[in-house]
């Protein structure tokens, strides 16, 4: 793993990594909400082995990136292109998944020259869709989340400090316990949080991607509320919508819109899984993204 910085044309701070294989296939990894650039598939070697050259980065105000106030969904896309150009990548493929998905999406829509293939997993449906019920299904937990969210900044900041503060002491604790006891979370996913190598991940970068505070955070879920900047139905390349039945984070209805709404992609339904992705699915998943789409 390699961890790099640089500045945007803006002026800001932004914090890379890269995984695996330094010559293999180029995979954008966008992390999800919260998050930072060490959420990946955490065998390196195993990367290496499949010949991916994964590519994560801390979204601003996450990590060691500068904060981007007020930024949307679509304002990854030059992040994007810009850490493509430092390592000298033309073409690449993109997935994202949860918070990621929507970023995985803008990049497909706004960099369709250079991304071949986008994979949105357990992502969310934009905030202002007409006629569809965004809280259905979603865990109280979660409600109550972008709740603050729609109050606005200072709510949101003041309420996500005590949860960041809170979650990095489970973590410290019990890596396994990252989303605390409140939440009515399926087996599959309990599953998937005591796995060896997702705790490893989660001691790694739960306290990295609010190391500066939860300023991420705040704006990863801001810019979920408020109107993305780009339209879905913009998606022209190959994509796939994965997404978990018996998910209560993001609710299987926000996949089944996405597979309805963003043109021509495949869609893959995993009726036992929740929100998580089993590592070694995980790594399968990685593998089948190298090659031509």
């Amino acid at each position: 793993m390699t961890t790099t910085t640089l500045r945007t044309k803006d002026g800001r701070q932004l914090c890379y990594a890269q995984w695996g294989d330094p010559e293999g296939a180029p995979i954008f990894n966008l992390h999800g909400t919260p998050g930072c650039r060490l959420n990946r598939y955490p065998d390196d070697a195993a990367l290496a082995n499949i010949g991916a050259r994964v590519i994560t980065y801390d979204r601003p105000g996450y990590g060691r990136s500068d904060r981007n106030p007020g930024r949307r969904v679509v304002d990854c896309v030059p992040d994007v292109e810009a850490i493509a150009d430092a390592v000298g990548i033309d073409k690449f493929v993109v997935v994202g998944g949860s918070g990621g998905g929507p970023h995985a999406l803008a990049v497909a829509a706004r960099l369709s020259e250079r991304v071949t293939f986008v994979r949105c997993v357990v992502g969310i449906v934009p905030y202002d869709t007409e006629g569809f019920d965004w809280f259905a299904g979603m865990d109280p937990e979660n409600v109550k989340e972008f709740g603050w969210a729609l109050k606005g900044e200072e709510t949101l900041y003041h309420e996500l400090s005590k949860e960041a503060d809170a979650m990095v002491a489970r973590v410290t604790a019990d890596a396994a316990n990252v989303l605390g006891s409140n939440w009515d979370l399926p087996d599959a996913d309990r599953a998937v949080f005591a796995h060896p190598l997702v705790m490893q991940v989660m001691r790694e970068a739960i306290p990295e991607c609010v190391v500066n505070g939860p300023w991420g955070w705040v704006d990863d879920d801001l810019a979920f509320t408020k109107p993305w900047g780009f339209d879905v139905s913009e998606v022209a390349i190959p994509a796939e919508v994965h997404y978990g039945s018996q998910d209560v984070l993001v609710p299987a209805a926000h996949g089944e819109w996405l597979a309805a709404n963003v043109p021509s992609a495949k869609v893959v339904v995993n009726n036992d899984e929740g929100h998580g992705v089993p590592p070694e699915r995980m790594l399968e998943l990685l593998k089948s993204m190298i090659g031509p789409h």
